[in-house]
């Protein structure tokens, strides 16, 4: 188990730095840095490096490269071990292994017709929302193989988690719609948009990113609620400990974010963004995998 656990977290690392990259991709707008071939770049395996988004498509396609070697190798880690305790069965960490290599494929496929397609907001913002729900499976596999211990949480910590989940993956995923389109520029100012408490509907574009704002704001909200709440009715040590991360992320996410808009989003201020979005992404999964049982791998005492 000690091998897949060093193993799971990684590949979490490296994937979570692929969906910062690939963030970056889309906020220098470098998607088609190499063209619409795929795999090949530009006509090339290994493309002339003249130009920065031809660097920067490059360098993410490599990423992704390494990364679908981890998860395969973590897949097939997980199976050669199938017969130790633990990894195989309910609550083993071969399943979600098994999941993240499908994933993969998925993930794969889906960036192969992103760039055939030249970039369709809607197919990048799924291709986000696989790559998010990979490096979840992958969590999910790092929290099963170290065996956490514990008492019971509550069904009240359950539901406020998974309250928690569902809303950092909408304000993520609306965030990476925000970069696909372009509609940060279209909505300046804070806390309003451009001075409005709801932007006017010429383009569409304000609305997103408006709508981003708001499930940010709501976000923020539950997350404090949720540590409170879980302080109060005396959670785990490490479910309050988690919960507070996850604020703590949010917190600074808000933050990155006033001054990225304050300073007509500077790319590298956009980059910043993303990265502690996801990094919220990947606290409030954490938490998830303690508290829910089936994803901790764990049959509490009032389950048996």
């Amino acid at each position: 188990m000690r091998t897949l656990r060093i193993l799971a977290l990684v590949t979490a690392g490296f994937a979570y730095a692929l969906i910062v990259l690939g963030a970056v991709v889309r906020i220098t707008g470098s998607g088609m840095g190499c063209g619409d071939d795929w795999p090949l770049c530009n006509g090339r395996w290994i493309p002339s490096l003249d130009d920065l988004p031809t660097l920067i498509e490059w360098s993410h396609r490599l990423a992704a490269a390494g990364v679908s070697a981890l998860v395969m190798a973590l897949a097939a880690t997980a199976l050669l071990k199938r017969r130790e305790p633990g990894v195989a069965g309910r609550g083993g960490t071969l399943r979600p292994a098994l999941l993240a290599a499908l994933l993969l494929v998925v993930q794969v496929l889906l960036g192969a017709v992103t760039v055939w397609l030249e970039l369709p907001a809607p197919v990048v913002t799924v291709h986000l929302a696989t790559a998010l729900g990979l490096l979840a499976a992958v969590v999910v596999v790092a929290i099963r193989a170290s065996q956490p211990m514990g008492p019971p949480p509550s069904m009240a910590a359950a539901r406020g988690t998974a309250a928690a989940l569902v809303m950092t993956a909408f304000a993520v995923l609306l965030g990476g719609l925000t970069a696909s389109t372009h509609a940060g520029f279209a909505c300046q100012g804070f806390p309003l948009c451009s001075g409005r408490l709801w932007p006017s509907v010429e383009s569409g574009l304000a609305e997103i990113q408006w709508v981003h704002r708001l499930a940010a704001y709501a976000l923020l909200l539950h997350l404090i609620g949720l540590a409170a709440r879980f302080r109060k009715r005396g959670e785990s040590p490490v479910a309050q400990r988690l919960a507070w991360i996850a604020l703590a992320a949010a917190v600074v996410q808000v933050v990155v974010a006033v001054v990225m808009v304050l300073w007509f989003l500077p790319a590298e201020w956009r980059a910043l963004h993303a990265a502690f979005g996801t990094a919220v992404w990947v606290a409030v999964v954490w938490l998830g995998a303690r508290v829910f049982p089936w994803a901790a791998g764990r049959v509490w005492p009032r389950d048996a």
